[in-house]
């Protein structure tokens, strides 16, 4: 799971909207919202949101355990 809270910090700290890093990913906002809205990304995706948004953390956003 995605920790969207930090992954929409860090889009912030760089900039960039939420519909910035869609165009990065070559996907449509409405995509990328539903994406956020369930916590999962591919892998060439997330390595993307890496790289351009300098994340120097990345399993504390992409890969963090689900609260039940």
């Amino acid at each position: 799971m995605v920790n969207t809270n930090e992954l929409r910090g860090v889009i912030a700290k760089n900039g960039k909207t939420q519909s910035d890093i869609a165009k990065l990913l070559n996907i449509t906002p409405k995509t990328f919202y539903t994406r956020m809205q369930r916590g999962v990304f591919g892998s060439d995706e997330i390595q993307i949101m890496i790289d351009e948004l300098h994340i120097d953390n990345p399993m504390d956003i992409f890969f963090t355990k689900a609260v039940t």
